[in-house]
């Protein structure tokens, strides 16, 4: 997977600028590929211990092969772009030094974090963020971390969600002890964000038992530890905000799943730095950085590209995303123009 635009730099002449990219997965990488190539100097911090972002430690081998990933990034390093991996934004260093050492910054943090479900018994032990769980098992699977550090899930695993984190989170059950695994959805099969495909191939390929128009109402819970799923079967309505139809709860459908583990994937938060607000960029109400049709934030000389612009996305959208946005802070650096545009 190649993220450069350019396979040397020969003929481009330097422009003394700066540019730290925060975030190395692909729109951070895009953004990267193309700034290097333009004679920039470009700097990407990222909180895990090597560049790849999701794709690396959060996506299984056989949606993307990490060597692609790793040959991709081994070129921009080539090029001269400089990573400073292990280093989190907003604790290890602050966004308001990284603003004033860079010409320029972008953000590409990406979504790092599961929705809540807000239902009783969510933080009981045996109850998994889904996406932390299938992160650090990457991180533990490509020697980061021990295994030890992950508590192995047994017996009946479910996993509640409907998009490719939870496709995902079955097979990461399965791998981690887990001996039978119960997909639950609120919707059905053919609104999952995932695709009806990737339900019918878990449940044919890896003999996962999928329950659709099923919604946790409560956890339960023996000894501090989950030990069932109170739910309740539901009904398609109108069309929601999502324009999807709506799901509904049946009155008298209340009943309990057993369960000894749960993995919750209901949809990703965008994770901006922890500082970018008392940095003058602002938010939206769904946790993604405001930006213009240039990607400029609220705080001149910030950008923002890929998911924690405009919220969980594929591969694809992410880094098309941060090439965009390599082109308006190329444009900065070169006229200094700032504004805002809706």
């Amino acid at each position: 997977m190649r993220f450069a635009k350019c396979k040397d730099l020969s003929g481009v002449t330097p422009s003394g600028k700066t540019v730290a990219i925060i975030g190395a997965g692909p729109a951070g990488l895009g953004a990267a590929g193309e700034l290097v190539c333009k004679g920039h100097k470009v700097v990407v911090y990222d909180m895990l211990p090597e560049p790849g972002g999701l794709v690396i430690f959060g996506i299984p081998e056989f949606r993307i092969p990490k060597d692609r990933v790793r040959e991709g990034i081994e070129e921009l390093k080539k090029l001269g772009v400089e990573f400073k991996c292990n280093v989190k934004v907003g604790r290890d260093i602050s966004l308001g030094e990284i603003i004033n050492e860079y010409d320029a910054v972008l953000i590409a943090t990406g979504t790092w974090k599961s929705n809540r479900l807000g239902v009783p018994g969510e933080d009981l032990e045996g109850v998994y963020d889904a996406l932390y769980y299938i992160i650090n098992s990457h991180m533990a699977k490509l020697g980061y971390k021990p295994f030890e550090e992950m508590p192995d899930l047994y017996g009946t695993v479910a996993v509640i969600g409907g998009g490719l984190t939870a496709i995902d989170a079955c097979h990461i059950a399965l791998e981690r002890g887990g001996e039978k695994v119960i997909l639950l959805y609120r919707r059905t099969r053919q609104q999952a964000p995932a695709g009806a495909k990737e339900f019918d191939r878990i449940e044919k390929e890896l003999g996962v038992d999928i329950r659709e128009l099923t919604q946790p109402i409560k956890f339960l819970e023996k000894n501090g530890h989950v030990c069932g799923i109170e739910a309740i079967k539901m009904k398609l309505g109108a069309p929601d905000s999502s324009g999807r139809p709506r799901p509904e709860p049946i009155p008298g459908s209340e009943h309990i799943i057993e369960v000894d583990n749960v993995l919750v994937a209901a949809g990703l938060v965008a994770t901006p730095p922890e500082d970018a607000v008392t940095c003058g960029i602002e938010l939206t109400k769904w946790n993604t950085i405001k930006t213009d049709r240039k990607h400029r934030t609220t705080r001149k000389g910030v950008f923002a590209a890929g998911d924690v612009k405009h919220g969980a996305s594929l591969i694809g959208p992410a880094l098309k995303s941060g090439k965009d946005a390599a082109q308006y802070i190329d444009e900065y650096l070169r006229t200094g123009e700032w504004g805002w545009e809706e």
